[in-house]
């Protein structure tokens, strides 16, 4: 009999007792190499892989693949090819609607982080340089009454929007960069008359911090590159909680260090977990460990959301929360 479930990394509680609550697991000792992800895959010993953004399904592994699904441990799932997932008949979960308010949380973290150079003020004063106040010691920038800049609307977006609207901040936004599309006052909800609608290009020359919040897609890949960051206001700060890919860390690398920019926050990186190089030597950046979701609360939902989506395929079910249930053939 296959294996119910192959868990690449353990999940956090109470993911892994309703997974063994529910079937049989294997959780290798190591993290799995692609070469033994894939060869995993294709062995038929599992009907379902626990997976975490770090494990990447192409196309080549899932043309192979003898698994009926994959349950995904985060929101995204551009680690998968879900094309490719989908002719195969294989279904993908993911864990939506979770992390919103954490994610929003760190992208205002990130705001204020650089905006008040909250590391370097820490850096300097454990380096044992503070003597006392003075007038011109590590002088930031406001952030009420500045523009802040979405790229995207979605639920994240809207979250951080509400979050800067009690800072003081002016909120514009773009719905779909680098394209665009009408959203009307209803669409708008809460925000309609508080938040001004802007194109793609207007938005990068107008803000004064940049937030990305869109997924990664063709369209959306280097959406930031060194054409937008050179438009962008020498004053100006990005920040991106979204997924690295989205910038082109060479060229903000290189636009940090020419003032083409004044700042930026990054929890996400274009070549996870590698940094662009001299990426970490700039002083003008905030730079997390991809702490978007971070919470107890958060991690422990998000467990349960995978486990349950890895026992609904290992049962025959489309799972609650299926990326692709149109390959669902059962």
């Amino acid at each position: 009999m296959p294996t119910d479930f192959l868990v690449t990394t353990a999940l956090p509680e109470p993911g892994m007792t309703l997974l063994r609550e529910a079937g049989s697991v294997l959780l290798p000792d190591s993290p799995l190499t692609p070469s033994a992800l894939s060869e995993a895959c294709r062995s038929g010993e599992f009907r379902v892989v626990v997976a975490q953004l770090g494990d990447t399904f192409d196309s080549e592994l899932l043309e192979r693949a003898a698994i009926t699904g994959i349950s995904n441990y985060a929101v995204g799932v551009n680690n998968i090819d879900v094309a490719s997932a989908t002719r195969r008949s294989i279904i993908v979960g993911n864990t939506p609607g979770v992390l919103t308010d954490a994610t929003a949380d760190i992208a205002m973290l990130l705001i204020l982080g650089v905006a008040r150079r909250c590391v370097e003020a820490d850096q300097f004063l454990r380096s044992g340089k503070f003597t006392g106040w003075q007038p011109e010691l590590l002088l930031g920038h406001d952030i009420s009454g500045k523009t802040l800049g979405l790229a995207g609307f979605g639920r994240i977006a809207r979250a951080t929007a509400r979050r800067a609207i009690a800072f003081g901040m002016e909120v514009a936004f773009c719905p779909r960069p680098p394209g665009d599309r009408r959203v009307d006052d209803a669409e708008l909800g809460e925000f309609a008359g508080k938040v001004r609608h802007l194109n793609w290009p207007e938005l990068v020359e107008t803000s004064d911090f940049l937030s990305l919040h869109v997924p990664l897609t063709d369209h959306t890949r280097h959406l930031v590159n060194a054409e937008v960051l050179q438009r962008m206001k020498p004053t100006a700060i990005l920040v991106n909680t979204a997924r690295g890919p989205i910038v082109d860390e060479q060229a903000l690398v290189q636009a940090l260090r020419d003032g083409a920019i004044a700042g930026a926050g990054l929890d996400v990186y274009e070549e996870e977990p590698r940094l662009a190089p001299g990426l970490a030597e700039l002083p003008n950046t905030v730079l997390l460990p991809h702490l978007g979701s971070a919470t107890v609360a958060v991690r422990a939902e998000m467990a349960r959301l995978c486990a349950m989506n890895a026992v609904a395929i290992a049962r025959g079910k489309v799972p609650p929360h299926a990326v692709n249930p149109e390959a669902w053939t059962k």
